[in-house]
């Protein structure tokens, strides 16, 4: 999945890059140089909505979009309480994405 939103975001022409884990991400001391981050919630270690608010802590601004197979009702509120710009139920189009990241980037 990580490899087909990238290719996704590359395709509508953003740049992109994926990671296997939030951990991963975030010691790669790379978190500020996006405009946009789009995670699953649910991953090994770190979950998304954990992300978001390690992000929060640490007073990042960009953007988080937060995908999940999980039908689990309260997981759109506790994203969107997080501070999520976007919350997306996997399968989704493709121009959902694109117009959650375009919304995100102000577009």
């Amino acid at each position: 999945m990580r490899r087909a939103v990238v290719a996704l975001v590359r395709s509508a022409g953003y740049e992109a890059c994926g990671f296997a884990s939030a951990e991963e991400f975030l010691a790669s001391g790379v978190v500020g140089n996006f405009a946009c981050i789009i995670t699953d919630i649910q991953m090994p270690g770190m979950s998304g909505v954990e992300l978001k608010q390690h992000l929060s802590a640490i007073q990042c601004p960009v953007p988080v979009i937060m995908i999940t197979a999980r039908h689990d009702m309260d997981l759109e509120g506790k994203a969107l309480a997080s501070g999520a710009v976007c919350f997306l139920r996997k399968p989704f189009e493709a121009d959902v994405l694109i117009g959650c990241l375009e919304r995100a980037l102000g577009r």
